[in-house]
């Protein structure tokens, strides 16, 4: 089977991309490498893996490639609400604009796995865990063109979205955008951090898992088609206080403190059940303390001036 990945050699791809070679997958990757990353080097050995340097926007390169995979992960996207603010016309039209070309171009029997967000959930009712029928109520710009495009994939059928949790863990193309990167790398390097607003909850999944997801979707496409699914660690719910917490059990010297004063720019606050997921199988395979001891022996190796970091808008 031969796969179409947008946007293949960012955080998530660069992990998923090798491991669908190793599977067996012939994998297609078109990206812009907008942060000039070199991530999918490795994989230019396999005779099953071709990369086009281009944009998901750009409509010819669509409609050259669309036709010729199996099936369609569309991956690009301006990730997260910070981003997404900053550039509001690149987000939708990355986000949505691409996906209509791509929804217009492809052929009934090829399948899409998109990934949406759980940040659609925005906020939820306190101690009630978001299933895939709560309703959504998206609070950024990243949240409701997330959601927008999702209502798209399954109104055009044939379809898979998965809702996935806040990412963590190494990957080539590193982040530090994200909670328990962030958090972990701030441990590390800083020794303290100041929490705005630390009741406030997310659930996490490591990238590693989230490729699984994806894998497991395809696999299972007939019978779990055309359905949204939870994609988080379901023992990771965690406020960002309980964050710091697991992270002070691996690096004991890290201190955290909570504001009073300041507020969390970014209002969600929620917990997810994943319970749809696993009853089709899928089981997560790296906890989230496994990830965060991973993300120590990353920043050992990677010096603090060598990781891109953006701001986090919840610390």
């Amino acid at each position: 089977m031969k796969v179409l990945i947008t946007g293949g050699a960012g955080y998530l791809g660069s992990v998923m991309v090798p491991r669908l070679l190793q599977e067996g997958f012939e994998v297609v990757v078109l990206d812009n490498f907008m942060y000039n990353q070199t991530s999918l080097l490795e994989c230019c050995h396999s005779k099953k893996f071709t990369v086009v340097h281009g944009d998901t926007r750009d409509v010819e390169l669509l409609k050259k490639w669309v036709p010729q995979v199996d099936a369609i992960f569309p991956l690009a996207c301006l990730t997260g609400a910070p981003i997404c603010d900053k550039h509001p016309e690149d987000a939708r039209a990355i986000v949505v604009d691409a996906l209509k070309e791509i929804l217009k171009l492809r052929r009934p029997d090829q399948p899409i796995v998109y990934p949406t967000t759980n940040s659609g959930y925005g906020i939820g009712e306190k101690g009630k865990h978001c299933t895939e029928e709560t309703p959504l109520n998206p609070i950024s710009l990243y949240g409701r063109v997330k959601v927008e495009a999702e209502r798209m994939v399954l109104d055009a059928g044939n379809g898979i979205t998965l809702r996935l949790a806040t990412a963590f863990g190494v990957s080539p193309r590193m982040r530090l955008d994200l909670l328990v990167n962030d958090f972990t790398h701030k441990a590390f390097f800083d020794g303290r951090i100041e929490l705005f607003e630390a009741h406030f909850m997310r659930n996490f999944i490591h990238v590693r898992d989230i490729a699984k997801a994806f894998i497991h979707a395809l696999n299972n496409f007939d019978k779990m088609k055309d359905q949204p699914y939870n994609v988080g660690l379901s023992d990771a719910n965690l406020s960002k206080l309980g964050l710091c917490e697991e992270i002070q059990k691996q690096i004991p010297s890290f201190e955290f403190t909570e504001s009073m004063d300041g507020k969390d720019p970014d209002k969600r606050d929620y917990i997810v059940s994943n319970e749809k997921i696993e009853a089709t199988g899928f089981v997560p395979d790296v906890t989230l303390a496994d990830g965060i001891g991973e993300l120590i022996k990353g920043f050992t190796i990677i010096s603090k001036q060598k990781v891109v970091t953006t701001q986090l808008s919840n610390v």
